[in-house]
């Protein structure tokens, strides 16, 4: 069989492949034999239908076409073979079928076109004329008197406050109901049936309710009842209220106030292993420190890769981007389910699609950062030992003892992780890194508010009404 191989975009091979007229004529026959076996036509046994009968019956394109989908399948797969081809998967016909079925006559030579994707190749650029920024995460000692104070507001008595009105920071337990705006000044209008509370708790901070219920409750006196506007926002999940300016008919019936604890070595001892606070603020700084120092190494190997990816060529088949996006999409979704997300209200048949498409860039990404790494490793004979590689495997194992591991794919797993982080050792000491202060090269991420939380999924946002607070009785 003759075969004629192209190199095409995309890691793929292109095959133009002849099949001989002695090959066309006996598949033919073969495929005609097996029609005669399983189809029934009225007045003749299966197997004993005249070849002539059998075509004329079924039509001379039926027979033909599927002569031809078999001839075409083994085909291809005998020229891989043939030419030692190393098929990742994605074989495909470039020819027309239906315009094939019209030339296609048993016993006559028939040319054909194909493709196969194949592994991906990459070719490395200058690597030593790399120069890049990245930024430096410096740690910040404020960070551990935030963690002490935050322990401090998680170990805080509610006392119960009678001596003055509400404040920022207090916890209220309120009765509401909510009422429409009456034409009438002074007067309550509809009753607003979904919105009503008996002994509902609320942190009297900034955002924890609807615009303007904390500010108007601020200033209230115990058993004092008032008329708070309050605003609900155009995307409120309640439709019937959203973007409504609604009245709040609400009576403060109880007040309290945290007490937070000493921070000594008591608290220390309490909240944490240490014994004392000087131990506890060693261990958080300690902490703190590495953190900033593994942010800056992750922004500095960022920062290389992006400029490997600009000097280096990566030729992707589609077959891994395929698999790589399934990935990406599957942790995805076990992400979620950890969070309680119910994904079958996510990953609908109508969204997948849009899903993939937003993944694939992702997927293209950690291809190219996997495979320029791997070849950098092998191009400098960089491996990790068996030690490391026996730790990390165990290291794993316990991670998930309760599931099943495959031996053969871990390794492999790990293999590939130790090894592309030898090739950004590596790089580390062949490229020009300039470390530049936090915030120079991105904007720094400001922190959500707490009534908005936004998800990581296409325009989800989930607002959050109020947080209730279990009060110390």
């Amino acid at each position: 069989m003759k075969v004629t191989q192209e190199k095409l975009p995309d890691s793929r091979i292109g095959l133009e492949i002849e099949i001989p007229g002695e090959k066309s004529q006996t598949k033919y026959d073969t495929v005609v034999k097996n029609l005669a076996r399983t189809v029934n036509i009225p007045g003749f046994r299966k197997g004993k239908i005249p070849r002539q009968i059998l075509v004329q019956r079924l039509g001379s394109g039926y027979v033909k076409a599927a002569a031809l989908e078999e001839l075409l399948k083994d085909s291809i797969e005998d020229a891989i073979k043939q030419e030692n081809i190393d098929s990742i998967g994605n074989i495909g016909l470039r020819s027309s079928f239906d315009e094939l079925v019209q030339v296609f006559i048993p016993g006559v030579p028939l040319t054909f076109l194909a493709a196969v994707d194949v592994p991906p190749t990459v070719e490395l650029g200058e690597i030593s004329a790399i120069a890049v920024q990245a930024e430096e995460v410096l740690y910040d000692p404020q960070q551990v008197e935030d963690w002490l104070e935050e322990r401090r507001e998680q170990q805080a008595t509610l006392v119960p406050v009678e001596d003055r009105p509400a404040e920022v920071g207090d916890v209220a337990i309120v009765d509401y109901q909510a009422y429409r705006q009456s034409k009438e000044a002074g007067t309550h209008g509809e009753a607003i049936t979904e919105i009503v509370s008996t002994d509902f708790k609320i942190e009297l901070d900034e955002g924890r309710f609807v615009a303007g219920i904390v500010e108007g409750i601020i200033g209230m006196s115990l058993d004092e009842n008032k008329d708070i506007l309050a605003s609900f926002p155009e995307d409120y999940p309640l439709e019937s209220v959203a973007g409504e300016t609604v009245i709040f008919d609400i009576t403060l019936k109880e007040l309290k106030t945290r007490e937070l604890p000493e921070l000594n070595d008591e608290f220390a001892d309490e909240i944490s292993e240490f014994e004392t606070l000087a131990e506890l603020r060693e261990s958080l700084e300690k902490r703190y420190q590495e953190e900033a120092q593994a942010q800056t190494d992750e922004n500095i190997e960022k920062a290389i890769v992006s400029e490997l990816i600009k000097i280096c060529a990566v030729d992707l088949p589609d077959t891994l981007i395929q698999e790589e996006t399934n990935r990406i999409l599957t942790q995805t979704a076990m992400r979620m389910e950890q969070m309680g997300l119910d994904t079958r209200q996510i990953f609908t048949e109508d969204l997948i699609p849009k899903l993939r498409e937003n993944a694939r860039p992702e997927a293209v990404a950690l291809l190219q950062r996997t495979l320029i790494l791997l070849e950098i490793a092998e191009k400098q004979s960089l491996s990790p030992d068996e030690t490391a590689l026996t730790d990390r495997m165990a290291e794993i194992r316990t991670q998930f003892k309760n599931d099943d591991i495959d031996e053969d794919k871990l390794r492999i797993i790990v293999t590939e992780e130790l090894t592309t982080g030898k090739a950004l050792a590596w790089l580390r000491e062949q490229v020009t890194v300039e470390l530049v202060p936090l915030g120079t090269l991105t904007p720094v991420e400001t922190e959500a508010s707490p009534s908005e939380v936004t998800d990581e999924t296409d325009d989800a946002t989930i607002t959050v009404e109020a947080e209730a607070v279990e009060a110390d009785e």
